[in-house]
């Protein structure tokens, strides 16, 4: 079963520190998350931030596929994989991706006034 990742549908990692995503491939629900994983591998991900560590956790175990984010600013997003398509996936954390970028501009605007 091969996934093709819509064009829109990158990730930017830019206002991102870290990036650990856990799974165990023998469960059955863990697509969603190894898509995931394979949009973090793409070019334009890695060229949005190449110091960006992206690190996963294959286990044996049947636990729960987890996508742990950490921001630039400390913040984290917690995924749980088990029950959330790439799409959901997708829009949370490019939501938040959006919502730090634009907060990261206000600041910079602000001490450029």
């Amino acid at each position: 079963m091969s996934f093709v990742v819509p064009k829109r549908a990158g990730v930017t990692l830019k206002q991102v520190k870290s990036v650990l995503v856990a799974f165990c491939p023998f469960e059955s629900n863990v697509e969603s998350t190894r898509n995931f994983l394979q949009c973090l591998y793409t070019k334009k991900a890695f060229l949005s931030n190449s110091n960006c560590e992206v690190n996963t956790d294959v286990k044996h175990d049947g636990s729960e596929p987890v996508i742990d984010v950490v921001f630039a600013d400390g913040d984290r997003l917690i995924m749980k994989g088990a029950n959330l398509t790439i799409r959901e996936m997708l829009n949370a954390f490019n939501s938040r991706c959006e919502a730090k970028e634009n907060m990261a501009q206000e600041k910079a605007q602000k001490k450029s006034a």
